[in-house]
């Protein structure tokens, strides 16, 4: 469904565009020693290099060039084997030299593409325009006191890849699709660890509106966004403002905003750069990074298996619906867990109790599956109890969320409640004479015609049981009894 808002003069399409900065994932900076961990007292994880002391000379960390270049594999991008650092020079009190090493004109990654999944069913493909390296600032505390402003550098110089999108996103839904998508894709390569809330990935968001059919119009910035819903409700919200200004006869000017979300707004906050502003040139302490085709290809073969080839051998391998493969591999770990559930097992039975009552439980209990009390080996013998009749489905749920609590195994926990299932074809027969002579007005009316009074005696008698009946077998001995 094609997203417009309705204005005035007509129809309004809104034109995205993302720049996502991910932190890399590395034990110390881009262009020195210091840890890159988050979290250390402020100022205790400064080299002289972040510090900008005179003399110091940036030195290249490996690494992040080789999560770069795995990243850019990722998604599908050309590596260019030959990439340079600039120096992209302003003033700000958390940046110690006053400019930030960057690259400009030669990012190490050039074009590529995400496919997107939308709530439809239907998929997008969106345009990466490129990937470079860049040094991030420190940080600037402004609650610390009412009269000065504190700076923290531990952030400083730490590696960030700044992925641009092509202008291909038309609306927040979308936005949101690309986003939490370049996240998985991030996360199972291992190269950023997406935490949106510690601002090891954050986004900047253009924005443009136009009439269908137009060219595109004036765009504006909104700086720093640090969640998913946030992009979403910036977007709305910026989209909205613009209209406002074009349909009262003014002209949106090009400036980079902030999204105020305990109003629901966008704020400005300066007016848009411009290259030239920054006055970009070749940093002289860094030669041109060249890169060895050999070593891509390495790379290339060492990738893991990336969410859309996953999600299509779970679609081949187990059987499973469209829906139920993106959910499942939407988290490296959600996905390992469901392969190990339902290797031997039924596979949609697998899926269909991950997705329900254990997501269920373990929403309820705040964790996640890094942090689950039950093992993919745990669940499995819950549903291996099933599936050999120790216990039925009903009594299955109840296990779980014993398990969920205490950490048990399935056996440890109907052992210890005796929950095993009933068998004994004497004692079911027993439990549905008594149902049935505790309820002779409702057994007349079944033999009246009311054949649906049926489930009712199932149901008396499961409970009579205490829910440990067979249920199949209660099915069978109340056809026998009612003919």
């Amino acid at each position: 469904m094609t997203y417009t808002l309705e204005g005035n003069t007509g129809t309004w399409e809104v034109v995205i565009g993302l720049e996502v900065h991910a932190q890399v994932i590395s034990q110390s900076k881009l262009f020195s020693g210091a840890s890159a961990t988050y979290g250390g007292e402020p100022n205790t994880q400064v080299s002289f290099v972040d510090a900008a002391f005179p003399g110091m000379l940036p030195v290249i960390n490996r690494e992040c060039v080789r999560q770069a270049v795995r990243t850019g594999l990722g998604l599908n991008a050309h590596i260019n084997l030959v990439s340079r650092f600039d120096r992209k020079n302003y003033f700000y009190a958390d940046l110690p030299a006053g400019y930030q090493i960057s690259q400009y004109a030669h990012p190490i990654v050039g074009s590529g593409t995400i496919e997107i999944e939308l709530a439809d069913g239907t998929s997008k493909p969106i345009g990466v325009t490129r990937l470079h390296l860049e040094q991030d600032a420190g940080k600037s505390l402004h609650d610390q006191s009412p009269t000065k402003s504190f700076i923290d550098l531990n952030r400083c110089g730490v590696a960030l890849m700044e992925i641009v999108s092509e202008p291909d996103l038309r609306s927040p839904e979308e936005a949101g699709a690309y986003l939490r998508k370049m996240r998985t894709i991030l996360r199972y390569l291992g190269t950023c660890d997406g935490n949106m809330e510690e601002g090891s990935m954050r986004a900047d968001v253009n924005v443009s509106v136009r009439h269908h059919g137009e060219p595109f119009r004036t765009r504006c910035e909104i700086k720093n966004v640090n969640s998913v819903r946030y992009v979403m409700l910036a977007i709305e919200a910026e989209a909205k403002r613009q209209i406002t200004v074009w349909e009262d006869g003014g002209a949106v000017q090009q400036e980079t905003r902030l999204f105020d979300v305990a109003r629901g707004i966008t704020r400005s906050m300066r007016s848009k750069e411009d290259a030239h502003d920054y006055r970009y040139f070749p940093d002289p302490d860094l030669l041109p990074l060249v890169l060895e085709e050999d070593w891509v290809a390495a790379l290339r073969t060492q990738l893991p298996e990336l969410p859309d080839a996953k999600k299509s051998r779970f679609m081949h391998q187990f059987g499973l619906p469209v829906y139920d493969a993106g959910v499942l591999v939407a988290e490296q770990a959600t996905a390992d867990f469901y392969e190990t559930l339902a290797t031997g097992r039924d596979p949609k039975q697998a899926a269909n109790w991950m997705m329900g009552d254990f997501f269920a439980a373990l929403n309820r209990t705040g964790r996640d599956i890094g942090n689950s009390p039950v093992s993919a080996a745990n669940l499995g013998e819950l549903l291996d109890l099933m599936a050999d009749s120790t216990i039925n489905g009903r009594i299955a749920k109840e296990v779980l969320e014993e398990m969920v609590e205490t950490g048990e195994t399935a056996s440890a926990v109907v052992a210890r409640k005796g929950l095993r299932q009933v068998t004994d074809t004497g004692a079911i027969d027993a439990a549905v004479e008594q149902v049935l002579a505790g309820n002779p007005d409702k057994l007349a009316e079944f033999r009246g015609g009311r054949d649906k009074l049926f489930g009712f005696f199932v149901g008396q008698v499961m409970k009579a049981m205490a829910g440990k009946g067979n249920p199949a077998l209660v099915n069978e001995a109340l056809k026998r009894r009612l003919g």
